[in-house]
């Protein structure tokens, strides 16, 4: 049995406090790690391409406001 394996066992044990307790770390954990990739992906400038064609869209009339 693999260590995921182990953990989903162990999880399925959890009073609804604990469970409760792990989820919100987990959600936590999961959008701290969201926000350094994304921090990281705009300091590398992988996300310019993508900012210059909105702002060149949006120049052009090529969205509307919501």
């Amino acid at each position: 049995m693999g260590k995921v394996e182990r953990l989903q066992q162990q999880i399925q044990k959890l009073s609804t406090e604990e469970w409760v307790e792990l989820r919100d770390w987990f959600l936590k954990l999961d959008w701290e790690s969201w926000d350094a990739q994304l921090e990281n992906d705009i300091r590398a400038g992988r996300l310019d391409d993508l900012a210059n064609q909105a702002l060149s869209d949006h120049t052009t009339g090529k969205t509307t406001e919501i």
